[in-house]
């Protein structure tokens, strides 16, 4: 390949949360300057600190060619998953990307375990022809796919603090498994109900929490009505 070949990395950040948007990122660099990011210290972004993501940041957006960070939020994500999967709603948008950006070779952090049926598809929706390299964790294996993942999660992170910061609380990472998170949707929807836009309704952690409650509030409502009986009897 040509040094000035554009290189396009393609990953995500928050397709499994519960709170918060899916950030999906394509990152554009010429072929020659790859060994910067490998001298930056670019690798896959959970074994970075957040301290050390947003410190990478603005240099990786300084030595790309190009890069595009699309966020889908929670409501559209439910409002999509009526019709299509989640995996089809991300291979859309890195479609989308990879149109936009015609680069000469993508490199895609695959999230199916069939890498070659995975690509054939990606090809369908795209109209430009790269070469298309998918692999299961790309991000530790590349460095412009580690690069994209880095930006994915500082943006995902930045919008999770915006969420925290405007209802005023702590609602931890967004995940199923962390529990604050649990603790922060088991409280919220107990005591001011379900409209959350920033949620995904479509997840079964949202629904189960939406079970528990109506199921706690029902108990309450048969435990009023048996003291109300015990109550007219008395009266009798």
């Amino acid at each position: 390949m040509a040094k000035n070949n554009l290189v396009l990395g393609i990953d995500e950040a928050g397709k499994g949360p519960v709170i918060g948007p899916l950030v999906i990122c394509g990152y554009m660099i010429k072929e020659a300057d790859i060994k910067k990011l490998a001298k930056l210290g670019v690798k896959d972004s959970k074994l970075l600190s957040p301290k050390r993501r947003e410190h990478m940041e603005k240099k990786l957006k300084e030595i790309s060619h190009d890069f595009i960070v699309l966020s889908i939020p929670a409501c559209e994500i439910d409002r999509l998953r009526e019709v299509k999967n989640l995996n089809k709603i991300e291979m859309e948008h890195i479609q989308k990307i990879v149109n936009l950006l015609t680069p000469d070779k993508v490199i895609i952090d695959a999230f199916e375990t069939n890498t070659k049926k995975f690509c054939e598809k990606i090809k369908q929706g795209i109209t430009c022809n790269p070469k298309i390299i998918a692999e299961n964790f790309a991000d530790s294996k590349y460095h412009v796919v580690g690069a994209a993942s880095i930006l994915a999660k500082v943006q995902r992170d930045r919008e999770i603090k915006k969420i925290s910061d405007y209802i005023g609380e702590d609602i931890g990472s967004g995940y199923p498994s962390d529990e604050r998170t649990i603790k922060f949707l088991k409280s919220w929807m107990n005591n001011k109900g379900n409209s959350l836009e920033f949620v995904r309704h479509s997840w079964l952690t949202f629904e189960l929490i939406k079970r528990q409650n109506e199921q706690k509030k029902l108990g309450i409502f048969f435990k009023d009505v048996l003291k109300g009986q015990e109550t007219e009897k008395k009266e009798e």
